[in-house]
C-alpha cells in the first residue's frame, strides 16, 4: 500500500467526515430539541463540537481497521447515538419524523454546499486539486451517509422514519428488528445485497437531484 497516497487520501476525506458526521448528530439533537426532548440537550450534544460526537471505535478505529484490512475496498463506521426519549416530543408520531430526518437531512445539504463550494472554487481560478478532491469526497461522503441512514431497518434513521409512518400494527413489528437490526444491515452490507438494491439506485437518484439543483452554477462556469 502507498504510505503517500493513503495520506493524501485520509487528509483529503478527514474534514468532509468530520463535518459529516458531527452535523448529521448535531442537527438529531437540535431538532430533538426544538421539539420538546431536552434529553440531547442536557447531555451536551446540542453543539457542534465534534468531540461530543465521535466514538473512537466506531468513528476512528472501526474505519480505519476495515481500510487496512480490505484494502480501501469496504469501509463502515458510526458515531455515538444522540439520545432521544421520542415521548417527550410534543407530537411523538409525528415530531419523530422531523427529529430522525433531521440528521441525513443535513448530509443532503452538506452535500449540496461541497457542490457548491466546487464550482465557487472554479468562478475564483482556484485550480488546486487538493481542494476540488475536498469537494468531491464532501459531495460522495454526505450522499452515501445520507443514502445509507434512510435504509428501511431499525435502529437506522429509515428505520425508525418507516417505524413511526407506518399502522401501529406494522410499526409495532419492525420495531421489534432494531436489536438484531445492525447485524440484518451488515450481513445485506457484506453480502452486495444492500449496494444493488439501496445504495447503487438511490445514490444516482441523488446525484441527480444535486445536479439539477446545481444546474445554475455550472452553466455559469462552462
Amino acid at each position: 500500500m502507498d504510505i503517500a497516497n493513503l495520506i493524501q487520501t485520509v487528509l483529503i476525506y478527514a474534514l468532509p467526515v468530520i463535518f459529516a458526521i458531527t452535523i448529521h448528530e448535531a442537527a438529531h439533537a437540535y431538532a430533538a430539541l426544538y421539539f420538546g426532548d431536552k434529553t440531547a440537550y442536557s447531555l451536551g450534544r446540542v453543539t457542534l463540537n465534534p468531540i461530543k460526537h465521535i466514538d473512537p471505535i466506531g468513528t476512528i478505529a472501526m474505519p480505519l481497521l476495515l481500510y487496512f484490512a480490505t484494502n480501501g475496498s469496504f469501509l463502515f463506521g458510526y458515531a455515538k447515538p444522540v439520545p432521544v426519549h421520542f415521548s417527550a416530543l410534543r407530537n411523538p408520531r409525528r415530531d419523530t419524523i422531523w427529529v430522525v430526518f433531521a440528521g441525513p437531512g443535513s448530509n443532503f445539504v452538506q452535500a449540496l454546499l461541497w457542490g457548491i463550494l466546487g464550482y465557487v472554487l472554479i468562478m475564483l481560478g482556484i485550480e488546486e486539486r487538493f481542494f476540488a478532491e475536498m469537494c468531491r469526497a464532501g459531495v460522495l461522503v454526505n450522499v452515501v451517509m445520507f443514502v445509507f441512514n434512510l435504509f428501511p431497518v431499525p435502529p437506522l434513521d429509515g428505520g425508525r422514519i418507516a417505524v413511526a409512518l407506518l399502522p401501529y400494527r406494522y410499526g409495532s413489528i419492525l420495531a421489534r428488528v432494531e436489536p438484531y437490526g445492525f447485524f440484518i444491515v451488515m450481513g445485506l452490507v457484506i453480502a452486495g445485497i444492500a449496494s444493488v438494491i439501496w445504495m447503487r439506485p438511490l445514490m444516482s437518484l441523488t446525484y441527480g437531484l444535486l445536479n439539477i439543483l446545481l444546474t445554475p452554477l455550472r452553466l455559469i462556469v462552462s
